[in-house]
């Protein structure tokens, strides 16, 4: 794997692998990149984007692309595609250091009490926003807030940045990337225009792994295995190669449609995500049992079946709280995912 060289590490990064402000390659979402280009040149692009779309398939690396293709000017930037600036460019590795005066990258801030990171974007991070915006615009170009992600602000931060929002400065733009943009709120999502990114191909996928140095497997079906269980998502693959993402999914599939609760099998995962040096493993887990219980209440919706789909919502909405609870204050991490499998489980079973 290519490791990183510039960019400061955030909540969900990858050991050895580029973060999106510092990686070169944009691959896919090619409409999505060709109607940005053309809307920048013919001086029409919203002051405020909502990049929306599943996690992992490159909607932060896309708005570090658009970042610099603004700031590069409507003289340089071609009007057909988003500019690719060479890696060696000044403008490549002040972005990616988060050195450029005119690009503020809000995200997850550092806890300095765990030494890890915050589970929010708090209000003192949206703050930040009306310092940049108080100075005059670089070289007279664009100022450029990406918020990574935007579901992740608590309710002040939010409410903070509406503000910001409602009058911005001229020649500002604001880049927000969201997976579940039903989760922001609506006076945010109103004011921002909606560019919907979807899942990458397969295709996509192979050229982005290859492009970060990262091997796919070798046998066919066990690479169509990995693409089809990664969806479209570059960082599922990356995780479902690296990191034995791919028996977590499949023990966590295994419990949760077992004919009863398979407490061994339960307790033999709790143990390997739990581990330690296992934090991107405990994150896996937790992140495939909400899209397992996500993807059940969207099929329960879709077959009327209302009153399971809304179990399965308020259960998937319970453990996003508990992972929260459980980062927040240090709880226990082993039953927490003894918890989350029977709460899930009999929630799937009811």
């Amino acid at each position: 794997m290519s490791a990183p060289e510039l960019a400061p590490r955030r909540h969900d990064s990858i050991d050895g692998v580029r973060e999106p402000a510092e990686n070169p390659l944009l691959v896919g979402h090619h409409n999505a990149r060709q109607n940005l280009a053309k809307a920048f040149s013919e001086g029409r692009l919203h002051h405020a984007l909502l990049l929306a779309g599943p996690s992992g398939i490159g909607k932060a690396t896309l708005a570090f692309h658009l970042a610099r293709h603004v700031l590069a000017g409507p003289g340089t930037a071609p009007a057909d595609d988003l500019l690719l600036v060479e890696e060696s460019a000044q403008l490549f590795r002040t972005v990616a250091q988060g050195s450029h005066a005119a690009v503020l990258h809000l995200t997850r801030p550092a806890n300095e009490r765990t030494k890890g990171f915050k589970t929010v974007v708090t209000v003192d991070e949206i703050r930040r926003v009306g310092k940049l915006l108080s100075l005059s615009a670089h070289d007279g170009g664009y100022r450029v807030v990406i918020v990574d992600p935007a579901d992740d602000l608590n309710a002040s931060a939010a409410n903070a940045l509406l503000k910001n929002l409602e009058e911005p400065p001229a020649r500002t733009l604001f880049l927000l990337i969201t997976h579940v943009p039903g989760r922001l709120m609506p006076t945010i999502r109103s004011r921002c225009q909606l560019i919907r990114l979807g899942p990458l191909a397969d295709a996509e996928v192979t050229e982005a792994m290859t492009g970060l140095g990262l091997a796919l497997p070798a046998d066919p079906q066990d690479r169509k295995a990995l693409l089809q269980r990664a969806g479209g998502s570059v960082r599922n693959a990356i995780l479902l190669t690296e990191y034995g993402g791919l028996e977590i999914a499949n023990t966590i599939d295994t419990i949760l449609q077992g004919k009863a609760f398979d407490l061994a099998l339960a307790s033999r995962l709790a143990d390997a995500v739990t581990a330690r040096d296992a934090t991107i493993q405990f994150d896996m887990f937790n992140e495939h049992l909400l899209g397992a219980l996500s993807a059940a209440a969207a099929n329960a919706a879709q077959s009327d079946a209302t009153g399971a789909a809304a179990e399965q919502a308020g259960t998937w909405s319970q453990l996003r709280d508990d992972i929260a609870a459980t980062e927040t204050y240090n709880l226990d991490k082993r039953h927490h995912v003894m918890t989350s499998l029977r709460k899930s489980y009999d929630c799937l079973h009811q």
